[in-house]
């Protein structure tokens, strides 16, 4: 059975978001993220970053909800000794500009040196990256 969610387990579970479909969410549903200028599992998001995109911590092994592969979490320390929640490799952060659930305010946003993406149950992102581009006209119109 699932861990009881007030003795601090941290779940990891899918969601569908509005231009984006599946994505990865908390356990509260907030959209989760990853960061293009980390390094593999290594966090490089600190300070007025952290602050601005908070990294999922845990205490403990993650766990998978609705969909989420048990199989793609995975743990990385910080500087400070916390623990965060990867996914497929990617550092997890939530983003103080997504006011709830469903919210996906920081997909395809550059801040802080790289973008943020959304992430899929795949551990991929968004295939448009959220993004709806009109093809531009055929050469000679």
């Amino acid at each position: 059975s699932a861990p009881n969610p007030e003795e601090g387990a941290t779940f990891v579970s899918v969601a569908s978001v509005d231009g984006l479909g599946q994505v990865l969410v908390d356990s509260a549903g907030h959209t989760l993220y990853d960061f293009h200028r980390d390094q593999g599992a290594t966090s490089s998001c600190y300070g007025a970053c952290a602050e601005s995109w908070p990294p999922l911590l845990t205490e403990g092994q993650p766990h998978p909800s609705n969909g989420a592969d048990g199989g793609l979490l995975g743990v990385s320390k910080r500087r400070d000794g916390s623990e965060q929640v990867t996914y497929a490799g990617h550092p997890l952060y939530t983003f103080t500009g997504d006011a709830g659930p469903g919210e996906a305010n920081g997909n395809d946003v550059e801040a802080f040196g790289a973008a943020w993406y959304a992430l899929t149950p795949s551990g991929a992102e968004p295939e448009d990256g959220g993004e709806t581009e009109t093809p531009p006209p055929p050469i000679g119109y």
